[in-house]
Protein backbone atom coordinates (compact mmCIF):
# COMPACT_ATOMS: atom_id res chain seq x y z
CA UNK A 1 0.00 0.00 0.00
CA UNK A 2 2.86 2.49 0.82
CA UNK A 3 6.34 1.98 -0.10
CA UNK A 4 9.25 4.01 0.78
CA UNK A 5 12.54 3.76 -2.07
CA UNK A 6 15.54 4.94 -0.58
CA UNK A 7 13.66 8.20 0.68
CA UNK A 8 15.90 11.50 1.61
CA UNK A 9 14.64 14.41 2.97
CA UNK A 10 16.28 17.80 3.23
CA UNK A 11 15.16 21.20 4.40
CA UNK A 12 16.55 24.09 2.78
CA UNK A 13 19.61 25.47 5.25
CA UNK A 14 20.16 22.21 6.74
CA UNK A 15 23.45 20.61 7.02
CA UNK A 16 22.04 17.42 6.78
CA UNK A 17 18.89 15.51 5.70
CA UNK A 18 16.13 14.60 8.29
CA UNK A 19 15.08 11.55 6.79
CA UNK A 20 18.05 9.66 4.98
CA UNK A 21 18.09 6.47 2.58
CA UNK A 22 14.61 5.20 3.97
CA UNK A 23 13.89 1.83 2.07
CA UNK A 24 10.20 0.47 3.94
CA UNK A 25 6.61 -1.25 2.36
CA UNK A 26 3.72 -0.76 4.83
CA UNK A 27 1.04 -3.50 3.74
CA UNK A 28 -2.31 -2.77 3.69
CA UNK A 29 -4.29 -3.57 6.53
CA UNK A 30 -1.31 -2.78 8.82
CA UNK A 31 -1.11 -0.54 12.01
CA UNK A 32 2.39 0.80 11.50
CA UNK A 33 3.87 2.61 14.64
CA UNK A 34 6.48 5.27 14.68
CA UNK A 35 8.73 6.41 16.99
CA UNK A 36 11.63 7.78 18.00
CA UNK A 37 12.67 11.30 20.07
CA UNK A 38 11.45 14.32 20.12
CA UNK A 39 12.71 15.93 16.82
CA UNK A 40 13.73 12.94 14.85
CA UNK A 41 11.61 13.53 12.20
CA UNK A 42 8.23 11.62 12.68
CA UNK A 43 6.32 14.44 11.29
CA UNK A 44 8.43 14.74 8.17
CA UNK A 45 8.17 10.68 7.36
CA UNK A 46 4.63 11.44 8.01
CA UNK A 47 4.16 14.26 6.03
CA UNK A 48 5.59 12.01 2.65
CA UNK A 49 2.85 9.69 2.64
CA UNK A 50 0.47 12.48 1.24
CA UNK A 51 2.49 14.73 -0.36
CA UNK A 52 2.84 17.50 2.15
CA UNK A 53 6.77 16.80 2.24
CA UNK A 54 7.46 18.24 0.08
CA UNK A 55 4.52 20.06 -1.97
CA UNK A 56 3.89 22.06 1.04
CA UNK A 57 6.97 22.39 3.47
CA UNK A 58 9.75 23.20 0.94
CA UNK A 59 12.28 21.40 0.85
CA UNK A 60 13.93 18.20 -1.24
CA UNK A 61 12.32 14.96 -1.00
CA UNK A 62 14.91 12.25 -3.16
CA UNK A 63 13.93 8.76 -3.85
CA UNK A 64 10.49 7.51 -4.70
CA UNK A 65 6.95 7.65 -2.37
CA UNK A 66 3.96 5.66 -3.96
CA UNK A 67 0.93 5.23 -2.12
CA UNK A 68 -1.96 3.01 -3.63
CA UNK A 69 0.60 3.10 -6.64
CA UNK A 70 0.37 7.12 -6.72
CA UNK A 71 3.96 8.72 -6.67
CA UNK A 72 3.30 11.67 -4.11
CA UNK A 73 6.24 13.63 -5.77
CA UNK A 74 4.11 13.46 -8.89
CA UNK A 75 0.63 14.44 -7.17
CA UNK A 76 -0.02 16.99 -5.05
CA UNK A 77 -1.93 16.43 -1.32
CA UNK A 78 -5.49 17.49 -3.04
CA UNK A 79 -5.01 14.33 -5.89
CA UNK A 80 -4.52 11.98 -2.83
CA UNK A 81 -7.29 12.96 -0.17
CA UNK A 82 -9.41 9.88 -1.82
CA UNK A 83 -6.66 7.68 -0.57
CA UNK A 84 -4.89 8.99 2.46
CA UNK A 85 -6.86 10.55 5.22
CA UNK A 86 -4.50 12.86 7.86
CA UNK A 87 -5.11 14.58 11.05
CA UNK A 88 -2.38 16.61 12.46
CA UNK A 89 -0.72 17.42 15.77
CA UNK A 90 -2.62 20.47 16.25
CA UNK A 91 -6.32 19.99 15.41
CA UNK A 92 -7.80 23.17 15.63
CA UNK A 93 -5.41 24.28 12.79
CA UNK A 94 -6.97 21.90 10.49
CA UNK A 95 -10.83 22.81 10.77
CA UNK A 96 -12.47 24.99 8.08
CA UNK A 97 -15.49 24.88 9.16
CA UNK A 98 -17.65 26.13 12.54
CA UNK A 99 -19.22 23.42 13.70
CA UNK A 100 -19.04 19.79 14.66
CA UNK A 101 -21.77 18.44 12.10
CA UNK A 102 -20.05 20.91 9.55
CA UNK A 103 -16.77 19.61 9.60
CA UNK A 104 -17.25 15.93 9.79
CA UNK A 105 -19.44 16.74 6.39
CA UNK A 106 -16.74 18.88 4.60
CA UNK A 107 -14.43 16.39 3.46
CA UNK A 108 -17.19 14.64 1.60
CA UNK A 109 -18.86 17.45 -0.25
CA UNK A 110 -15.20 18.21 -1.77
CA UNK A 111 -15.18 14.82 -3.03
CA UNK A 112 -18.85 15.01 -4.17
CA UNK A 113 -20.18 12.06 -2.08
CA UNK A 114 -23.60 12.02 -2.18
CA UNK A 115 -26.16 13.61 0.34
CA UNK A 116 -27.86 10.51 1.67
CA UNK A 117 -24.55 8.43 1.89
CA UNK A 118 -23.05 11.77 3.63
CA UNK A 119 -25.56 11.90 6.11
CA UNK A 120 -24.99 7.90 7.25
CA UNK A 121 -21.41 8.44 7.22
CA UNK A 122 -21.90 11.61 9.86
CA UNK A 123 -23.80 9.73 11.80
CA UNK A 124 -21.85 6.48 12.04
CA UNK A 125 -18.61 8.78 12.93
CA UNK A 126 -20.37 10.83 15.56
CA UNK A 127 -21.17 7.56 17.53
CA UNK A 128 -18.07 5.97 16.74
CA UNK A 129 -16.40 9.05 18.46
CA UNK A 130 -18.79 9.96 21.13
CA UNK A 131 -19.54 12.82 19.61
CA UNK A 132 -23.29 13.10 19.43
CA UNK A 133 -24.08 15.27 21.81
CA UNK A 134 -21.38 17.72 19.69
CA UNK A 135 -22.48 17.49 16.82
CA UNK A 136 -24.13 21.29 17.11
CA UNK A 137 -21.25 22.84 18.84
CA UNK A 138 -18.89 25.38 17.51
CA UNK A 139 -15.78 23.89 17.89
CA UNK A 140 -14.04 27.07 18.98
CA UNK A 141 -15.69 26.24 21.80
CA UNK A 142 -14.88 22.52 22.55
CA UNK A 143 -11.51 21.25 24.86
CA UNK A 144 -8.85 20.23 23.16
CA UNK A 145 -9.46 16.56 23.43
CA UNK A 146 -12.83 16.99 21.78
CA UNK A 147 -11.24 18.90 18.72
CA UNK A 148 -8.67 15.95 18.34
CA UNK A 149 -11.81 13.52 18.21
CA UNK A 150 -13.71 15.47 15.74
CA UNK A 151 -10.37 16.18 13.98
CA UNK A 152 -9.68 12.28 13.37
CA UNK A 153 -13.60 11.98 12.45
CA UNK A 154 -12.86 14.85 9.98
CA UNK A 155 -10.91 12.77 7.69
CA UNK A 156 -13.11 9.23 8.27
CA UNK A 157 -16.26 9.76 6.88
CA UNK A 158 -14.06 10.25 3.43
CA UNK A 159 -13.60 6.70 3.92
CA UNK A 160 -9.78 6.74 2.78
CA UNK A 161 -7.89 3.74 2.61
CA UNK A 162 -4.77 4.94 4.47
CA UNK A 163 -4.99 7.18 7.24
CA UNK A 164 -2.13 8.85 8.88
CA UNK A 165 -2.20 9.70 12.76
CA UNK A 166 -0.07 12.79 14.16
CA UNK A 167 -0.15 12.06 17.78
CA UNK A 168 -3.81 11.22 17.85
CA UNK A 169 -4.19 11.12 21.45
CA UNK A 170 -2.28 14.03 22.77
CA UNK A 171 -4.87 15.71 24.21
CA UNK A 172 -7.17 13.09 24.83
CA UNK A 173 -7.95 11.42 28.93
CA UNK A 174 -7.03 8.28 28.91
CA UNK A 175 -10.25 6.87 28.40
CA UNK A 176 -11.29 8.70 25.40
CA UNK A 177 -8.03 7.37 23.86
CA UNK A 178 -8.94 4.04 24.19
CA UNK A 179 -12.17 4.65 22.86
CA UNK A 180 -10.27 6.55 19.69
CA UNK A 181 -8.14 3.70 19.34
CA UNK A 182 -10.14 1.03 19.44
CA UNK A 183 -12.13 2.57 17.04
CA UNK A 184 -8.67 2.48 14.18
CA UNK A 185 -7.99 -0.93 15.61
CA UNK A 186 -11.53 -1.57 14.13
CA UNK A 187 -10.92 0.21 10.68
CA UNK A 188 -7.73 -1.99 10.57
CA UNK A 189 -9.05 -5.22 11.33
CA UNK A 190 -12.53 -4.59 9.79
CA UNK A 191 -12.13 -2.49 7.20
CA UNK A 192 -8.48 -3.13 6.23
CA UNK A 193 -7.24 0.53 6.23
CA UNK A 194 -3.69 1.49 6.77
CA UNK A 195 -2.62 3.46 9.61
CA UNK A 196 0.53 4.99 10.21
CA UNK A 197 0.65 6.52 13.48
CA UNK A 198 3.15 8.77 15.16
CA UNK A 199 2.88 8.98 19.42
CA UNK A 200 4.86 9.82 21.99
CA UNK A 201 2.31 8.24 24.64
CA UNK A 202 3.51 4.48 23.57
CA UNK A 203 1.95 2.63 26.33
CA UNK A 204 -1.54 3.85 24.70
CA UNK A 205 -0.42 2.33 21.51
CA UNK A 206 2.22 -0.07 21.49
CA UNK A 207 0.03 -3.22 21.92
CA UNK A 208 -1.83 -2.39 18.85
CA UNK A 209 0.79 -2.30 16.74
CA UNK A 210 1.88 -4.38 13.56
CA UNK A 211 4.77 -3.04 13.04
CA UNK A 212 7.65 -0.58 14.23
CA UNK A 213 9.48 2.10 12.44
CA UNK A 214 11.83 3.79 14.54
CA UNK A 215 13.44 7.10 13.63
CA UNK A 216 17.00 6.46 14.99
CA UNK A 217 17.86 10.63 15.07
CA UNK A 218 20.39 10.91 12.41
CA UNK A 219 17.94 10.12 9.51
CA UNK A 220 18.18 6.72 9.09
CA UNK A 221 14.99 4.32 10.17
CA UNK A 222 14.88 0.75 11.35
CA UNK A 223 11.72 -1.51 11.27
CA UNK A 224 10.83 -4.46 12.65
CA UNK A 225 7.84 -6.55 14.64
CA UNK A 226 7.36 -4.70 18.00
CA UNK A 227 8.78 -6.90 20.11
CA UNK A 228 12.20 -7.15 18.37
CA UNK A 229 12.42 -3.26 17.91
CA UNK A 230 11.64 -2.22 21.59
CA UNK A 231 14.59 -4.42 22.22
CA UNK A 232 16.85 -1.46 21.50
CA UNK A 233 14.97 1.50 20.63
CA UNK A 234 15.73 4.97 22.22
CA UNK A 235 12.14 5.11 23.71
CA UNK A 236 9.95 2.53 24.94
CA UNK A 237 6.80 2.46 27.39
CA UNK A 238 7.20 1.71 30.93
CA UNK A 239 5.69 -1.86 30.14
CA UNK A 240 9.08 -2.33 27.92
CA UNK A 241 11.31 -1.33 30.57
CA UNK A 242 10.07 -2.81 33.09
CA UNK A 243 10.23 -6.23 31.05
CA UNK A 244 13.92 -5.39 29.82
CA UNK A 245 14.87 -4.92 33.40
CA UNK A 246 13.40 -7.97 34.77
CA UNK A 247 15.16 -9.47 31.48
CA UNK A 248 11.51 -11.24 30.28
CA UNK A 249 11.93 -12.51 26.83
CA UNK A 250 9.63 -12.25 24.80
CA UNK A 251 9.20 -8.04 25.71
CA UNK A 252 5.60 -7.80 26.83
CA UNK A 253 3.58 -5.13 25.14
CA UNK A 254 0.68 -4.91 27.02
CA UNK A 255 0.19 -4.88 30.54
CA UNK A 256 -2.07 -8.26 30.36
CA UNK A 257 1.11 -9.96 29.13
CA UNK A 258 3.68 -7.99 31.98
CA UNK A 259 0.98 -9.28 34.82
CA UNK A 260 1.52 -12.95 33.36
CA UNK A 261 4.88 -12.67 33.57
CA UNK A 262 5.34 -10.75 36.60
CA UNK A 263 4.48 -13.28 39.32
CA UNK A 264 8.35 -14.13 40.11
CA UNK A 265 8.99 -10.01 40.06
CA UNK A 266 6.15 -9.56 42.33
CA UNK A 267 7.20 -11.98 45.23
CA UNK A 268 11.21 -10.42 45.01
CA UNK A 269 9.60 -7.02 45.41
CA UNK A 270 7.59 -8.45 47.94
CA UNK A 271 10.94 -9.27 50.26
CA UNK A 272 12.18 -5.49 50.03
CA UNK A 273 12.45 -4.03 53.20
CA UNK A 274 10.40 -1.06 52.16
CA UNK A 275 9.64 0.55 49.24
CA UNK A 276 11.01 3.48 47.75
CA UNK A 277 9.45 6.36 47.53
CA UNK A 278 8.36 7.65 43.70
CA UNK A 279 9.83 10.77 44.32
CA UNK A 280 10.64 12.78 47.44
CA UNK A 281 9.47 16.41 47.07
CA UNK A 282 10.02 19.16 50.06
CA UNK A 283 7.51 19.41 52.75
CA UNK A 284 4.76 22.07 51.30
CA UNK A 285 4.91 25.13 52.83
CA UNK A 286 2.36 28.24 53.36
CA UNK A 287 0.07 28.94 50.16
CA UNK A 288 0.90 31.16 47.44
CA UNK A 289 -2.72 30.86 46.08
CA UNK A 290 -5.97 30.79 47.22
CA UNK A 291 -9.56 29.88 45.57
CA UNK A 292 -12.37 30.13 46.77
CA UNK A 293 -15.70 29.57 45.23
CA UNK A 294 -14.37 30.13 41.68
CA UNK A 295 -17.36 30.03 38.56
CA UNK A 296 -16.87 29.61 35.08
CA UNK A 297 -19.98 30.22 32.49
CA UNK A 298 -19.84 29.97 28.97
CA UNK A 299 -23.20 30.91 28.03
CA UNK A 300 -25.27 28.53 29.91
CA UNK A 301 -22.86 25.41 30.06
CA UNK A 302 -20.86 25.62 34.05
CA UNK A 303 -17.66 25.15 33.24
CA UNK A 304 -16.34 25.62 36.58
CA UNK A 305 -18.38 24.83 39.69
CA UNK A 306 -17.68 26.58 43.21
CA UNK A 307 -13.93 25.21 43.12
CA UNK A 308 -11.87 25.42 46.08
CA UNK A 309 -7.81 25.57 46.20
CA UNK A 310 -5.10 25.73 47.74
CA UNK A 311 -1.65 26.03 45.84
CA UNK A 312 1.04 25.61 48.05
CA UNK A 313 4.69 26.59 47.96
CA UNK A 314 7.04 23.55 47.35
CA UNK A 315 4.16 21.49 45.62
CA UNK A 316 3.58 20.34 42.54
CA UNK A 317 -0.02 19.37 41.42
CA UNK A 318 -1.21 17.27 39.04
CA UNK A 319 -4.59 18.41 37.67
CA UNK A 320 -6.66 15.66 35.90
CA UNK A 321 -9.98 14.63 34.56
CA UNK A 322 -11.47 13.57 31.60
CA UNK A 323 -11.94 16.05 28.53
CA UNK A 324 -14.99 19.09 29.11
CA UNK A 325 -14.11 18.64 32.70
CA UNK A 326 -13.05 21.81 33.43
CA UNK A 327 -9.31 21.78 34.18
CA UNK A 328 -8.31 24.32 31.37
CA UNK A 329 -11.23 26.74 32.49
CA UNK A 330 -10.11 26.67 35.96
CA UNK A 331 -6.32 27.18 35.39
CA UNK A 332 -6.94 30.18 32.78
CA UNK A 333 -9.44 31.27 35.97
CA UNK A 334 -6.77 31.23 38.62
CA UNK A 335 -4.06 32.96 36.37
CA UNK A 336 -6.87 35.48 35.92
CA UNK A 337 -6.48 36.01 32.10
CA UNK A 338 -9.89 33.83 31.29
CA UNK A 339 -13.37 34.55 32.55
CA UNK A 340 -14.62 34.19 36.60
CA UNK A 341 -17.93 35.40 36.87
CA UNK A 342 -17.74 34.37 41.00
CA UNK A 343 -15.20 33.39 43.40
CA UNK A 344 -11.56 34.41 44.49
CA UNK A 345 -7.94 33.69 43.60
CA UNK A 346 -5.89 35.89 46.00
CA UNK A 347 -1.73 35.48 45.78
CA UNK A 348 0.05 35.66 49.00
CA UNK A 349 0.96 39.35 48.96
CA UNK A 350 -1.36 41.53 46.30
CA UNK A 351 -4.88 39.78 44.78
CA UNK A 352 -4.47 38.77 41.08
CA UNK A 353 -4.70 42.45 39.10
CA UNK A 354 -3.45 43.49 35.46
CA UNK A 355 0.00 43.23 35.00
CA UNK A 356 2.51 45.70 34.49
CA UNK A 357 3.51 45.90 31.02
CA UNK A 358 6.96 45.40 30.79
CA UNK A 359 6.84 42.44 33.17
CA UNK A 360 4.26 40.43 30.63
CA UNK A 361 5.19 37.81 28.38
CA UNK A 362 2.16 37.67 26.67
CA UNK A 363 0.16 34.74 29.15
CA UNK A 364 3.24 35.42 31.89
CA UNK A 365 1.31 37.58 34.62
CA UNK A 366 3.09 39.91 37.14
CA UNK A 367 1.25 40.64 40.11
CA UNK A 368 3.38 43.17 41.26
CA UNK A 369 7.20 44.75 40.64
CA UNK A 370 8.88 41.88 42.40
CA UNK A 371 11.37 39.58 40.79
CA UNK A 372 9.73 36.03 41.39
CA UNK A 373 5.50 37.54 42.54
CA UNK A 374 2.88 36.19 40.33
CA UNK A 375 1.38 33.53 37.96
CA UNK A 376 2.76 32.06 34.77
CA UNK A 377 0.65 30.06 31.89
CA UNK A 378 1.66 27.99 29.59
CA UNK A 379 -1.36 27.05 27.37
CA UNK A 380 -1.84 24.21 25.60
CA UNK A 381 -1.46 25.83 22.15
CA UNK A 382 2.62 26.89 22.61
CA UNK A 383 2.24 28.58 19.40
CA UNK A 384 0.07 32.00 20.99
CA UNK A 385 3.26 32.29 22.75
CA UNK A 386 5.46 32.48 19.80
CA UNK A 387 5.96 35.78 17.34
CA UNK A 388 9.41 36.59 16.42
CA UNK A 389 11.40 35.39 13.59
CA UNK A 390 14.09 32.74 14.86
CA UNK A 391 14.16 30.73 18.23
CA UNK A 392 16.99 32.75 19.01
CA UNK A 393 15.05 36.44 19.15
CA UNK A 394 12.48 34.59 20.85
CA UNK A 395 14.66 33.15 23.83
CA UNK A 396 16.86 37.06 23.77
CA UNK A 397 13.07 38.44 24.28
CA UNK A 398 12.33 36.04 27.34
CA UNK A 399 15.92 36.96 28.68
CA UNK A 400 15.32 40.89 28.45
CA UNK A 401 11.97 40.10 30.05
CA UNK A 402 12.66 38.02 32.73
CA UNK A 403 16.20 38.67 33.98
CA UNK A 404 16.05 35.59 35.23
CA UNK A 405 16.81 32.00 34.15
CA UNK A 406 18.87 32.24 30.69
CA UNK A 407 15.98 30.47 28.25
CA UNK A 408 18.64 28.60 26.12
CA UNK A 409 20.33 26.64 29.22
CA UNK A 410 16.52 26.08 30.19
CA UNK A 411 15.58 24.68 26.05
CA UNK A 412 18.77 22.72 25.94
CA UNK A 413 17.44 20.89 28.99
CA UNK A 414 14.46 19.87 27.18
CA UNK A 415 15.02 19.86 23.42
CA UNK A 416 18.98 20.35 22.72
CA UNK A 417 20.38 21.24 19.60
CA UNK A 418 17.55 23.29 18.24
CA UNK A 419 19.75 26.19 16.11
CA UNK A 420 19.37 30.07 17.26
CA UNK A 421 18.36 30.58 13.35
CA UNK A 422 15.18 28.19 12.78
CA UNK A 423 12.12 29.65 12.90
CA UNK A 424 9.82 29.01 15.61
CA UNK A 425 6.67 27.92 13.07
CA UNK A 426 9.76 25.05 11.35
CA UNK A 427 9.79 23.15 14.52
CA UNK A 428 7.90 20.11 15.63
CA UNK A 429 5.34 20.31 17.98
CA UNK A 430 7.79 19.28 20.91
CA UNK A 431 10.48 21.96 20.02
CA UNK A 432 7.15 24.50 19.66
CA UNK A 433 6.60 23.23 23.14
CA UNK A 434 9.89 23.12 25.00
CA UNK A 435 10.54 26.59 23.39
CA UNK A 436 7.59 28.29 25.33
CA UNK A 437 8.23 26.15 28.36
CA UNK A 438 11.71 27.28 28.16
CA UNK A 439 10.55 31.59 27.88
CA UNK A 440 7.52 31.07 30.24
CA UNK A 441 9.91 29.42 33.17
CA UNK A 442 12.69 31.73 32.04
CA UNK A 443 10.88 34.44 34.08
CA UNK A 444 10.64 32.22 37.13
CA UNK A 445 6.77 33.19 38.56
CA UNK A 446 5.99 31.96 41.96
CA UNK A 447 3.01 30.04 40.71
CA UNK A 448 3.85 28.39 37.45
CA UNK A 449 0.26 26.67 35.22
CA UNK A 450 1.01 24.29 32.38
CA UNK A 451 -1.65 23.23 30.62
CA UNK A 452 -1.18 20.04 28.77
CA UNK A 453 3.01 20.57 28.68
CA UNK A 454 4.05 17.06 27.74
CA UNK A 455 2.07 16.67 24.32
CA UNK A 456 4.87 16.02 21.62
CA UNK A 457 7.73 15.47 24.41
CA UNK A 458 9.29 11.82 24.51
CA UNK A 459 9.81 10.16 27.42
CA UNK A 460 13.22 11.56 28.21
CA UNK A 461 12.04 15.17 27.68
CA UNK A 462 9.41 14.15 30.16
CA UNK A 463 11.98 13.41 32.72
CA UNK A 464 13.82 16.48 31.84
CA UNK A 465 10.63 18.69 32.53
CA UNK A 466 9.98 16.71 35.72
CA UNK A 467 13.90 17.63 36.70
CA UNK A 468 12.90 21.40 35.89
CA UNK A 469 9.62 21.20 37.84
CA UNK A 470 11.26 19.60 40.72
CA UNK A 471 14.03 22.20 40.34
CA UNK A 472 10.97 25.06 40.41
CA UNK A 473 9.81 23.80 43.73
CA UNK A 474 12.61 23.01 45.27
CA UNK A 475 12.81 27.19 44.96
CA UNK A 476 9.78 27.36 46.96
CA UNK A 477 7.17 27.60 43.74
CA UNK A 478 4.02 26.19 43.36
CA UNK A 479 3.59 24.33 40.24
CA UNK A 480 0.26 22.87 39.01
CA UNK A 481 0.35 20.37 35.57
CA UNK A 482 -2.84 19.86 34.05
CA UNK A 483 -2.80 16.46 31.68
CA UNK A 484 -3.66 13.37 31.07
CA UNK A 485 -0.07 12.16 30.80
CA UNK A 486 -0.38 9.19 33.97
CA UNK A 487 2.78 8.33 33.47
CA UNK A 488 4.08 11.62 34.20
CA UNK A 489 2.01 12.34 37.00
CA UNK A 490 3.42 9.10 38.67
CA UNK A 491 6.75 9.82 38.47
CA UNK A 492 6.07 13.81 38.80
CA UNK A 493 3.38 15.06 40.79
CA UNK A 494 3.18 15.55 44.82
CA UNK A 495 -0.67 15.60 44.49
CA UNK A 496 -3.41 14.91 42.23
CA UNK A 497 -6.90 17.28 41.83
CA UNK A 498 -9.67 15.48 39.88
CA UNK A 499 -12.24 17.15 38.32
CA UNK A 500 -15.42 16.54 36.95
CA UNK A 501 -18.20 18.03 35.46
CA UNK A 502 -16.66 21.47 36.67
CA UNK A 503 -16.35 19.96 40.43
CA UNK A 504 -13.24 18.84 41.87
CA UNK A 505 -14.07 15.46 43.03
CA UNK A 506 -10.97 14.05 44.44
CA UNK A 507 -7.27 16.32 45.84
CA UNK A 508 -5.17 14.32 47.56
CA UNK A 509 -1.41 12.45 47.95
CA UNK A 510 -0.41 11.03 43.82
CA UNK A 511 -0.43 7.71 44.96
CA UNK A 512 -3.64 7.61 46.74
CA UNK A 513 -5.59 9.20 44.13
CA UNK A 514 -4.19 7.83 40.48
CA UNK A 515 -4.04 4.02 42.17
CA UNK A 516 -7.41 4.30 43.74
CA UNK A 517 -8.79 4.91 39.35
CA UNK A 518 -8.42 2.01 36.94
CA UNK A 519 -8.36 4.82 34.22
CA UNK A 520 -5.61 6.89 36.05
CA UNK A 521 -3.30 4.21 37.14
CA UNK A 522 0.23 3.54 35.74
CA UNK A 523 1.19 0.36 34.19
CA UNK A 524 3.77 -0.62 36.89
CA UNK A 525 0.85 -0.22 39.39
CA UNK A 526 -1.69 -2.23 36.81
CA UNK A 527 1.79 -4.89 36.47
CA UNK A 528 2.12 -5.22 40.53
CA UNK A 529 -0.83 -4.43 42.13
CA UNK A 530 -1.35 -4.95 44.92
CA UNK A 531 2.70 -3.68 46.00
CA UNK A 532 2.29 -0.20 45.84
CA UNK A 533 4.87 0.66 42.96
CA UNK A 534 3.86 3.25 40.83
CA UNK A 535 6.96 3.72 38.20
CA UNK A 536 9.64 1.50 36.82
CA UNK A 537 12.25 3.56 38.43
CA UNK A 538 10.62 2.79 42.11
CA UNK A 539 11.32 -1.07 41.27
CA UNK A 540 14.61 -0.67 39.77
CA UNK A 541 15.59 1.18 43.47
CA UNK A 542 13.52 -1.75 44.78
CA UNK A 543 15.65 -4.45 43.09
CA UNK A 544 19.31 -2.56 44.24
CA UNK A 545 17.64 -3.26 48.00
CA UNK A 546 20.57 -5.28 49.99
CA UNK A 547 19.73 -8.69 50.26
CA UNK A 548 18.04 -9.18 47.03
CA UNK A 549 18.95 -10.88 43.95
CA UNK A 550 20.03 -8.95 40.64
CA UNK A 551 17.17 -8.66 38.16
CA UNK A 552 17.29 -10.75 35.02
CA UNK A 553 14.48 -13.71 35.64
CA UNK A 554 13.43 -15.49 32.38
CA UNK A 555 9.72 -16.16 31.73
Amino acid sequence: MIRFERVSVTYAGADRPVLRDVDLTVEEGELCLVVGRTGAGKSTLLGTVNGLVPHFTGGTLAGRVTVDGRDTARHPPRELADVVGVVGQDPLAGFVTDTVEEELAYAMEQLAVPADVMRKRVEETLDLLGLADLRHRALAELSGGQQQRVAIGSVLTAHPRVLVLDEPTSALDPTAAEEVLAAVTRLVHDLGVTVVLAEHRLERVVQYADRVVHLTGDGTVTHALPAEAFRTASVAPPVVDLGRLAGWDPLPLSVRDARRAAATLRRRLADAPAVPPARTPAPPGAPLLTARGVVVRYGDTVAVREADLDLRAGEVTALMGRNGSGKSSLLWALHGAGPRQAGTVRLAGPPTGEPAPARVRRWGRRTDPGPSRGVGLVPQTPTDLLYLETVGAELAQADRESGAAPARTLLDRFAPGIPDDLHPRDLSEGQKLALVLAIQLSAAPSVVLLDEPTRGLDYQAKQALIGIVDALAAEGRSVVVCTHDVEFVAAGADRVVVMAEGDIVADGPTADVIVASPSFAPQAAKILAPLPYLTVAQVAAGLAAPGLAAPGEGR
